[in-house]
């Protein structure tokens, strides 16, 4: 079966690789909580569930950000742990980005359903763009037409400095206004134990051996149980040396060692292991050095740099998507709102209700190796980088080990 649907915009040659939604990160979810007694509103995936139908104690979920089957087959022998115990490959979602994908995984919703759509988000409660994870303010080069002129720190490498970046509310932005229940809190209404094994949740592990080892333990306890595990390589490393540099070699590597040794200690165990979305190596560039853009717009764009939302001033939306081919060129697949949300590209199901007020008018969606960052600090700092729609940034493995 076909693992992505492919569309043929207008933009000549050019496949555009798009999300499939019967097969994705949110229908992995779906199984996980159908077999442990949760509800849940979207199909389950057939490849995990032929697994599941063989009830193991424990279940194991481990997500290692950015690991695609790109950098899978770039990295890893076809007989090494991770490949020789490949079930299939399926899709991420779109934004293929941690915050919207991970989100996915952990809510067993779409995008669409969560509002959680990339590393930058407008919140209309606000009028403002915030960085979702960090709960601050968008990052603004000092100096542009959106600064705010407040002090600012040294550029790095020669690049113009960045404002400190300040709180964007004394709460929880993400959490307040798109708030959601997770995998483990929904297993655990239905009844079942559901545990988490990652930096970000209690006890808060902070290192993979550390990840690794509660795995271990919590396998070890009677009963029969869920684990979502969570490590931020290698897409922390590919971010910074790109994908096919020696220290992400290492990272991979490393991290297919360090799991093959962690499941040698398990029995009676089912164990996932999956990405979040994939990764590539991009070609950078600012916003800010297209002023006739700029001009354009009503503040910075938001989500990521490989699918930046546009928010237009009314007097130039007629003229807005001729100027931007004109200075993109087929880089970029420009959608209107309208359009948008037609083809459902943030995923099917009840949409959450700020989505429409998030996703901007325009959406430029990375079709190429370029990506449009909003300062030039960070399209110097980051060689590889992920969102648009290549098969490299959406195809993501499902490895399974079987511990009897």
């Amino acid at each position: 079966m076909e693992q992505f649907q492919t569309s043929f915009p207008t933009v000549p040659e050019k496949e555009i690789f798009l999300p499939n939604y019967d097969q994705c990160l949110v229908n992995l979810a779906s199984s996980m909580l159908t077999h442990f007694g949760a509800q849940t509103t979207a199909p389950t995936l057939p490849m995990a569930d032929r697994y599941l139908s063989k009830n193991y104690k424990n279940v194991v979920v481990l997500l290692l950000d950015a690991m695609g089957i790109s950098i899978l087959e770039k990295h890893l022998s076809p007989d090494g742990f991770f490949r020789s115990h490949l079930a299939g490959s399926y899709s991420s979602v779109f934004p293929p980005t941690t915050v919207a994908a991970t989100t996915s995984v952990l809510s067993g919703k779409y995008p669409s359903e969560t509002s959680w759509l990339g590393w930058d988000e407008y919140f209309p409660q606000l009028g403002k763009n915030v960085t979702v994870y960090l709960n601050r303010e968008q990052m603004v080069e000092a100096g542009c037409p959106f600064s705010r002129e407040t002090k600012s720190r040294i550029g790095d490498f020669g690049q113009p400095a960045i404002e400190e970046q300040r709180p964007a509310a004394d709460f929880s932005v993400g959490y307040t206004y798109t708030k959601y229940e997770n995998i483990c809190q929904l297993m655990q209404k239905a009844g079942a134990r559901a545990e988490f094994s990652s930096p970000y949740v209690a006890p808060n592990p902070q290192t993979l051996d550390a990840i690794l080892d509660r795995v271990k333990k919590l396998c070890a306890e009677p009963g029969k149980k869920f684990i979502y595990a969570y490590w931020n390589e290698p897409d922390g490393t590919m971010h910074k040396t790109g994908t096919g540099s020696d220290a992400t070699h290492e990272v991979i590597t490393s991290l297919e060692k360090r799991v093959e040794e962690l499941v040698n200690y398990l029995s009676d165990t089912l164990f996932f292991i999956t990405a979040d979305h994939g990764h590539m190596d991009s070609h950078n560039l600012c916003i800010l050095d297209y002023p006739e853009i700029v001009k354009c717009l009503v503040r910075l764009p938001s989500l990521e740099p490989r699918a930046i939302n546009m928010f237009v001033k009314e007097e130039y939306k007629e003229i807005f998507p001729s100027l931007f081919k004109k200075t993109f060129g087929e880089k970029f697949w420009l959608l209107p709102k309208e359009e948008v949300l037609e083809r459902k590209l943030f995923g099917p199901g009840t949409e959450h209700p700020l989505f429409r007020d998030m996703i901007g008018d325009y959406l430029a969606v990375a079709i190429s190796d370029e990506s449009i960052f909003n300062t030039h600090v960070e399209a110097a700092l980051m060689p590889g980088g992920h969102a648009g729609l290549t098969k490299e940034e959406l195809e993501i493995p499902l490895i399974v080990i079987e511990k009897e």
